[in-house]
């Protein structure tokens, strides 16, 4: 039986014993919110894995082009493709489509843990919870994924761009993550520059969020910004690929993260 969502029963089952305190007309609200129906009338086509990601592009009619496809390498080398994250969903298929077609669905990537309750997602992830403690076996979890015969895809700021003080739309600084993993186990890095931007109801919640340090309740708004992206036209640029032994010491970790983020908005 192909899963569906339930935001009820995910709502419910995350608060735990403060789950009886949740009005059913929010959780209702939270269902309409993120198009519950037009989800899983897609989830009942019952895709998985890269098809998932290639059938949610074309359900939304996405345009989508793709620049620089020639720089994916093809020598047998693993690599670690990053980029940035403008979109928070249709960013992200578009990526597992992409590349996980060009190498026969050998990728995974770290995402948020809600997405694993889209079964055909599933299979392609290690998640990442955003909201409580994040379980122990995470550091273990991705060690197996770069030690893995997987392509790793990542979004190193770990959440969607976000308006800055002069209008534009852009990434917090990117964490090291993907530089200290990628030297050690010998991967390349590959960046990628996704072109797009979410609605500006998006950023206005995000910013209120940060500004009364209140929880990242836009992330509740990514179902609705994916539903606004039927029709419309995005590119993919990607870039040629930066071989693992250029992150020397002469910069930190972290400063190389900085330094790739910055070239991905250049390409």
């Amino acid at each position: 039986m192909i899963k569906e969502i339930d935001i009820d029963s995910i709502v419910r089952k995350r608060a735990g014993r403060r789950a009886k305190f949740i009005p059913r007309w929010l959780t209702g609200l939270l269902a309409k919110i993120i198009h519950q129906d037009f989800i899983n009338t897609y989830l009942r086509q019952g895709r998985q894995g890269v098809d998932f990601c290639r059938g949610v592009v074309d359900y939304v009619g996405a345009d989508i082009t793709v620049e620089g496809k020639e720089n994916l390498p093809s020598d047998g080398r693993l690599c670690t493709f990053v980029c940035n994250h403008p979109l928070g969903a249709i960013d992200g298929v578009t990526l597992g489509w992409i590349i996980g077609e060009h190498y026969g669905g050998k990728i995974k990537y770290l995402v948020n843990d809600l997405l694993m309750n889209l079964d055909g997602l599933a299979p392609l992830c290690i998640p990442v919870n955003k909201i409580g403690g994040q379980s122990r076996s995470l550091p273990a979890a991705v060690e197996a994924t770069f030690s893995s015969d997987c392509h790793v895809i990542m979004f190193p700021a770990g959440l969607c761009s976000r308006m800055q003080d002069d209008g534009s739309i852009r990434d917090i600084p990117w964490n090291k993550a993907f530089v200290v993993k990628s030297v050690q186990h010998q991967r390349d890095i590959v960046p990628i520059h996704f072109l797009g931007q979410n609605s500006g109801r998006f950023y206005a919640v995000a910013r209120w969020c940060k500004r009364l340090h209140l929880p990242n309740f836009a992330m509740a708004l990514l179902p609705d910004e994916m539903y606004r992206s039927r029709g419309k036209h995005f590119t993919v640029r990607i870039g040629k690929p930066i071989p693992w032994q250029h992150f020397d010491g002469t910069r930190t970790p972290l400063e190389w993260g900085r330094w790739v983020q910055d070239r991905v908005y250049e390409i």
